[in-house]
């Protein structure tokens, strides 16, 4: 303690005041513990960046150099300074124990910011880290290394209270819990978020990157972030649309990864065809369809099996409705399927069909169903045009017509063909 009043003893030999030469040796003796800890957070701060970055040089890791872009050796460097400040508090204000004991309690809440402040670099580091593993990439590692930073932040700030009021930590934790009810409350959203979370990576709901379509949110694009209260999705529109956690386990999305896992992305659409043009063949027309190649050979066997049966069951077929007959549609559906399955685009792999929906006011829909062998966006939609145009101007081949409602030339060429 004599060290501490050198200089005070000093001042009053030279004649100043004892009250004088008390706040004068505080202020020199604060001024130079101040002087020391910014030399020692220097120095320290120096030789372990030093060491870091040639640990860093040789390591064949990258997680060595995330620990330095996330700023831990900096932060580490604070603890000696921080330590030395502690240790001289007695010294600087031994005259004025008011006065310790707050910057002692000052100093031991900077202590708590400084652990959160390691703790934070080096869950930082740890995620940036995580990110770059093939397996863990696509999981939600933001989440999770914010309920650690929560429970962190959490732990670190009853500790500072604790430490302000003069309570001991375990009295301080007992009180608090009569106001848990009102903690649930307010990180409400935080705990359903933690909970959605780990609900969403047990079950491998979503990952980072793949495509999914929310409508309630108007999301459809890919999943760039996951973390504990949003989910970001980049829209095809380049837009990002933001979607709280638990939505994804209490509302139903879609999810495209089973698509793109595949080996094909589903075609899936209709025409509608008109009921009027609907008919029997008769021979001449049959004989006609034989033309087209893609379906001659079954025009032929199906022709010479539908004729066995008439005559072993003596059809009269001056009625072109007795006995079995082909149809305009029925040959026009195996002629689309025969298309689809000869058409390079198409997986011959999974399920070609060809079928007939319920007819309605729009007359019968001929649902294609099938899978194209490109599950890119752009080369799907060009295959599945591609197969749609040729059926389109195939219907007439048929003498099918594909329903329309009525346009304004409709009724122009109706007006002009009527009486006058």
């Amino acid at each position: 303690m004599k060290i501490a009043h050198l200089l005070y003893d000093y001042l009053v030999s030279t004649g100043i005041s004892e009250a004088s030469a008390t706040y004068l040796n505080m202020f020199a003796l604060l001024i130079a513990v101040l002087i020391i800890s910014f030399l020692i957070d220097f120095i320290i701060k120096k030789i372990i960046l030093q060491l870091f970055s040639q640990f860093a040089l040789r390591s064949k890791t990258n997680f060595d150099d995330l620990l330095i872009k996330n700023k831990v050796p900096r932060n580490i460097a604070h603890i000696m300074p921080l330590i030395f400040a502690l240790e001289c508090v007695p010294f600087v204000f031994i005259d004025y124990p008011y006065i310790e004991n707050i910057v002692q309690k000052g100093l031991e809440v900077f202590t708590i910011v400084l652990i959160l402040w390691i703790v934070r670099s080096l869950l930082s580091s740890l995620k940036d880290y995580l990110k770059t593993v093939p397996r863990l990439k696509d999981k939600p590692i933001d989440s999770y290394i914010q309920v650690f930073m929560i429970f962190s932040w959490t732990f670190g700030i009853l500790s500072a209270f604790a430490i302000i009021t003069g309570i001991e930590f375990i009295k301080f934790i007992t009180t608090i819990g009569a106001a848990s009810a009102v903690i649930i409350l307010i990180f409400k959203d935080t705990i359903l978020g933690f909970v959605a979370s780990i609900q969403v990576s047990i079950n491998d709901m979503v990952r980072i990157g793949d495509w999914i379509t929310f409508e309630k949110y108007g999301a459809d694009g890919d999943v760039t972030e996951i973390n504990l209260s949003t989910v970001k999705v980049q829209n095809f529109d380049k837009t990002i649309t933001t979607i709280p956690t638990y939505a994804l386990i209490s509302d139903s999305f879609k999810n495209w990864r089973g698509m793109e896992d595949s080996d094909g992305r589903r075609i899936k659409r209709s025409l509608n065809i008109n009921l009027d043009s609907i008919h029997y063949l008769s021979k001449e027309e049959v004989d006609n369809f034989k033309k087209i190649q893609s379906i001659t050979t079954y025009l032929e066997t199906r022709q010479a099996n539908i004729d066995d049966y008439n005559k072993k069951n003596n059809i009269n077929k001056e009625l072109l409705l007795n006995g079995r007959n082909l149809t305009n549609i029925g040959v026009f559906r195996k002629y689309i399927e025969t298309y689809i399955e000869n058409h390079s685009g198409t997986n011959k792999e999974m399920m070609i069909m060809v079928r007939q929906l319920e007819p309605g006011s729009q007359g019968i829909p001929l649902e294609i169903y099938t899978f194209s062998n490109d599950k890119r966006w752009k080369n799907y939609e060009y295959i599945m045009s591609d197969i749609f145009d040729h059926i389109i101007a195939a219907v007439p081949y048929f003498n099918l017509e594909i329903f329309e409602l009525p346009s304004n030339s409709s009724f122009s060429i109706q007006k002009n063909n009527s009486p006058s």
